[in-house]
């Protein structure tokens, strides 16, 4: 039996861990956390990903700042609000929300974020720490921690012996998910487009995690019988049978011939994505522990 993983339940169980840590600190006397969240622009999807951000980290309990600029904000002006809330010692997190727009260069942005208050785990320092097998000191990005945090459901938090393949080698999510799997012991092949023979590589995997952005990719035939399937592709797709213009969200995986084959597979919706946001307030409350001198709660 094909065991459907939750991705729901499992970023509830999250959030739940995070509103209770962020009460203990103010139980103990010590400020509340606080993420604050920058967003340049119009763009109605990231507005609606800002919004859920902040509905979240209030009922995390923390306290929630948003800074909306306008479309024409200079990259002067972003990055001096940036460095604004490096300097506010009642921020724990700071989340440039992306893609910014086309004018602004994102790069500067992020790496100006101080590594401490970095509660996406995009600085270069974050992800040198997670590349050199530092889990404690930094902070990790958050759509391949969530990812991981439902391998560790299925398998426990020691992978030796299991064979990994991420398919994806971007710097957001395939090479720190590598990273993770390689830490818990896995044996980890990143396949991409140049990769030879990819589904013979995926034949070969207990762990298949799929992020490259390409509907329905891996086929039944990619999965070795009884593997971990994880998909972490979002792609919108025509959905006739919803009426005319009509779409439908769907991973990079065909999940309904693969579920026949897994052992256990992610679906899109309600896998991997609603993770993400859980452990960015879990970033949030680990770097307010720290910034208090505590020793920082684990998810």
């Amino acid at each position: 039996m094909t065991t459907v993983i939750d991705g729901k339940a499992a970023a509830a169980s999250v959030v739940a861990s995070v509103t209770s840590a962020a009460a203990e600190l103010e139980n103990a006397g010590l400020r509340r956390p606080g993420l604050a969240v920058v967003i340049v622009g119009n763009d109605p999807a990231s507005h609606a990903y800002v919004g859920a951000k902040g509905r979240m980290a209030k009922q995390c309990g923390f306290n929630s700042i948003q800074h909306t600029l306008p479309e024409e904000t200079s990259q002067e002006d972003l990055m001096a609000i940036v460095e604004t809330l490096n300097a506010d010692p009642d921020v724990d997190g700071i989340l440039v929300q992306l893609p910014l727009p086309k004018h602004l260069n994102s790069e500067p942005v992020i790496q100006s974020i101080r590594p401490e208050k970095d509660v996406d785990g995009l600085h270069i320092i974050n992800a040198g720490k997670l590349a050199v097998g530092d889990l404690q000191t930094g902070l990790i990005s958050c759509t391949p921690a969530g990812a991981m945090l439902l391998v560790r459901q299925i398998h426990g938090s020691d992978l030796s012996g299991l064979n990994a393949l991420v398919i994806g080698r971007s710097n957001l999510f395939g090479k720190p998910m590598a990273q993770l799997l390689l830490s818990a012991n896995a044996t980890v092949t990143i396949g991409h487009s140049r990769s030879r023979n990819l589904p013979e590589l995926a034949r070969q995997a207990d762990i298949l995690v799929a992020a490259v952005g390409r509907a329905g990719m891996v086929r039944a035939d990619w999965v070795k019988p009884g593997a971990t399937v994880i998909d972490v592709g979002i792609n919108r797709v025509p959905a006739p049978e919803r009426g005319e213009g009509r779409t439908k969200l769907v991973g990079d995986v065909a999940f309904d011939e693969c579920r026949e084959k897994a052992g256990a597979i992610s679906p899109v919706p309600g896998g991997v994505g609603p993770m993400t946001i859980a452990m960015l307030m879990a970033n949030t409350v680990i770097a307010a522990y720290r910034a208090a001198g505590k020793a920082a709660p684990r998810f």
